[in-house]
């Protein structure tokens, strides 16, 4: 937390479903507000196929491998969400101007692992990288885990026993202190692929559950069934402290945050800490709209809790000193769908009092939603992005297509919590040179409360 103030990030841009036959590319951004380029893009990194889906990313090498001065954080691991490929980029030669190191094939994939759709990277203190999946070659829903050389960058397997795969996969967290790693769950992608529909769900093609893992056996030993309040369990936060026994998962469909822990006798439990109300509402395609929670973190210090509701518009801070009983104290609206003047009527809100107004930085009305979310490592800056998956991003915020992505920057009041939107900073992805793109994830050069894990 103490560490130099962030200068550049990387965040993938995403071509497929725009109607913009490009490659998806890596954007570096400037963030630094004493550079002449602050809020722009200063590098793309084109990949040399179309329609990957770039969408999460992680590194070779992180803190898991604190001590070990062979290890050196160098290379960022982009997994493709849909082509199922795996790009090593090379950030160590020229920071400001990342290059391609190698594609791993999905055929490597496919034929060594059984595996398809990887998503979450994490670097493992071993120097070997895992990469989550969530479907086998077919598109059916399959959760298991890839294993790359971390020098070679070569594919050498499964993690997982042979067998022992979850029904879904998604994203995970490891705590080696407690022998665990608990994973997620979002759905097959053969149904998520084309678009959501409440059918899939109910037909049993989407997650409800959290899979707990044995971390040195490489089995699963417990699956915990979150029920219909936990629908859709998205990103899972283990507490930094690595002695920590409990973590907070964000359940999209729900709306929910759950709290995981550990009991007495060794098992893990799973309890709900908070929901968000859905609305009632008209000139939307289902009569009551939920927050959707697509993305939580935990800050450094694990004091507070911040999540986006991608589709009611805001970003919530919460004190969690008392892990069981988060406190709101801070929200902003950006955007969304149920801001006044737009084609949704809100009917009945247990929250608000009225609908948000449309927010304008620098003179663009903000489109979409607030989605993914990062941190600086003081606790004092959140950066946010607003697309969610590329089909998702089509049905939900069609003009998100027309209009580009963007990038916006918060200020967090550390003591007594609270949000404010920084005017000064926008990145209108709607700009660039290609035409409008899509702009997903958030990574810092030197590691960031999602990438990296102590142990």
């Amino acid at each position: 937390m103490k560490g130099p103030r962030e200068e550049i990030v990387y965040l993938p841009c995403i071509y497929r479903s725009t109607g913009i036959n490009k490659p998806d590319y890596l954007a570096t951004v400037d963030v630094d507000p004493k550079s002449p380029s602050y809020s722009q893009v200063i590098h793309r990194l084109p990949m040399p196929n179309v329609n990957d889906e770039l969408h999460h990313s992680g590194w070779n090498t992180c803190s898991s491998c604190y001590g070990d001065s062979s290890k050196v954080r160098n290379k960022l691991i982009l997994p493709c969400l849909i082509s199922s490929r795996i790009y090593v980029v090379d950030v160590g030669s020229d920071p400001r101007a990342p290059r391609i190191h190698k594609t791993v094939e999905p055929y490597e994939v496919f034929w060594k692992c059984g595996l398809a759709n990887p998503h979450t990277s994490h670097c493992l203190g071993c120097g070997e990288i895992m990469i989550s999946s969530l479907g086998d070659p077919c598109g059916n829903g399959k959760g298991g885990f890839v294993l790359l050389d971390g020098e070679t960058f070569e594919v050498k397997g499964n993690w997982e026993v042979e067998g022992e795969s979850a029904q879904f996969g998604y994203d995970f967290w490891y705590q080696p202190r407690h022998n665990v790693m608990i994973s997620t769950e979002w759905g097959a992608p053969k149904a998520f692929a084309l678009g959501f529909k409440m059918e899939d769900v109910q037909a049993g093609h989407y997650g409800h559950s959290l899979n707990v893992w044995d971390w040195t056996e490489h089995r699963l030993v417990q699956t915990i069934d979150l029920g219909k309040d936990g629908l859709i369990p998205l990103e899972i936060r283990f507490l930094h402290n690595p002695d920590a026994d409990q973590g907070l998962v964000g359940c999209a469909l729900s709306s929910s945050i759950f709290r995981f822990y550990k009991e007495k006798d060794g098992k893990w439990a799973a309890e709900k800490v908070i929901q968000v109300p859905s609305k009632k509402v008209e000139g939307w395609p289902m009569p009551e709209m939920p927050g959707l929670i697509t993305d939580i973190l935990i800050s450094l210090d694990d004091r507070f809790l911040y999540f986006s509701n991608w589709l009611h518009g805001d970003i919530r801070q919460y004190d969690i000193t008392d892990t069981r009983n988060p406190k709101l104290v801070g929200q902003i609206f950006l955007g969304g769908s149920i801001q006044r003047g737009g084609p949704v009527t809100v009917l009945e809100d247990k929250e608000l009092e009225c609908q948000p107004d449309p927010v304008t930085v620098k003179g663009k009305i903000i489109p979409g939603g607030p989605q993914m979310i990062q941190l600086s490592l003081d606790g004092k800056r959140i950066y946010v992005t607003s697309s969610l998956y590329s089909i998702w991003d089509k049905q939900f915020y069609p003009d998100l297509l027309k209009e580009g992505a963007v990038m916006l920057q918060i200020d967090v009041d550390t003591k007594k919590g609270g949000l404010k939107l920084n005017p000064n900073f926008l990145v209108d992805f709607g700009k660039e040179p290609d035409g409008p793109v899509l702009a997903h994830e958030i990574r810092y050069p030197g590691g960031d409360c999602t990438s990296d894990i102590w142990i």
